[in-house]
């Protein structure tokens, strides 16, 4: 039997998590976002964030912003809480003049305008943490130049190896992008970085010659210890074949939950498509509803892992962390 308890901790110069986990027979787990963590069972900490029954993991996706948490501090405790990852969007920045319209509907959030550099952010998060995953959801990678982002990827490897999750999208924002000269086929450009980026792991010397991305052999270090599976992002009729011909996985727009058959759906064609080219691809579902019930549908409709939103709250990072206490009941509670 395995009893965990959580109790925010928090002065007024930091937000501080502490959680314990105890068996039947004595042995516990603690630790704060200190980084102190003592451990029992073996040594071993927190299991992460995987649903034991349907094998159905359990990450956060959060607006990483300027007036939010840190970046070090939300990491540390989404690993303490047990979640399996932490996944982050990205803005390079917003056009204050635009017809792009928010796919969210209403005005658009601050917390687009105000986000950190994933990149950067998560390099954070990777190198204060041991066992979570990091991953973008998604990364704007048409609007990014090929080169730089090989090694910045490369980069992170090295600090966390096998440990980052590529999540990718042609984006919404049309005036977003052609401020980064990237004007229309915003969707090829991202296929075509996709293929480059791969390129750019896989030779020494590499070169890349393609309709937006050229150059002449390159050596181009450090390159990831491993493949970096690359999630595609999207809803539209034609994206599973995007899947298919550039990814290890997809990832659905948000949906309701009651949209849920009509995604199952998708994901089972996607599943027999591509078990018919021998491979196995993996589905993961962002801002996903915030009950037991709904963990248990996603894992009967065949995704594999589910990302809970954890809201910025306006700044509050009181506040924010105690919707990451909530959201950890719910994960223990599955246990």
């Amino acid at each position: 039997m395995l009893e965990t308890s959580i109790s925010p901790k928090r002065s007024s110069k930091s937000s501080c998590i502490q959680i314990s986990r105890r068996c039947s027979h004595g042995d516990s787990f603690a630790g704060g976002l200190d980084g102190s963590i003592s451990t029992g069972v073996g040594g071993l900490p927190l299991a992460l964030g995987i649903d034991e029954r349907c094998h159905l993991k359990v990450g956060i996706f959060t607006y990483l912003t300027d007036y939010g948490p840190s970046p070090i501090d939300v990491g540390r405790a989404v690993e303490l809480h047990g979640f399996e990852s932490l996944y982050v969007p990205e803005h390079t920045h917003i056009p204050a003049i635009g017809s792009s319209s928010w796919p969210g509907g209403g005005t658009l959030p601050r917390r687009n305008v105000r986000t950190l550099d994933p990149f950067i952010a998560l390099t954070a998060v990777a190198s204060t943490t041991e066992r979570l995953r990091v991953g973008t959801c998604v990364s704007l990678v048409a609007q990014r130049d090929a080169i730089i982002l090989a090694k910045e990827i490369g980069s992170l490897d090295r600090i966390a190896p096998g440990r980052f999750d590529l999540g990718v999208s042609p984006g919404w924002n049309a005036e977003e992008a052609a401020n980064h000269g990237v004007t229309k086929h915003r969707t090829a450009r991202m296929l075509e970085t996709i293929e480059a980026l791969r390129a750019i792991w896989a030779g020494d010397p590499a070169e890349f010659h393609g309709r937006f991305i050229d150059f002449d052999p390159i050596y181009s270090w450090p390159k990831p210890r491993g493949d970096v599976p690359i999630f595609v992002a999207g809803g539209g009729p034609t994206v599973l074949e995007r899947v298919l011909s550039h990814g290890d996985g997809w990832i659905p727009p948000r949906f309701p939950l009651s949209d849920l058959p009509a995604v199952s759906a998708r994901i089972r064609e996607l599943r027999d498509r591509a078990g018919e080219q021998g491979r196995e691809l993996s589905v993961t579902v962002y801002g996903a509803a915030n009950s037991a019930a709904g963990l248990e549908a996603y894992g009967s409709a065949g995704v594999d892992r589910v990302l809970l939103e954890l809201e910025d709250h306006g700044g509050d990072h009181a506040a924010a962390f105690r919707q990451l206490d909530d959201l950890a009941r719910l994960l223990r509670d599955r246990r």
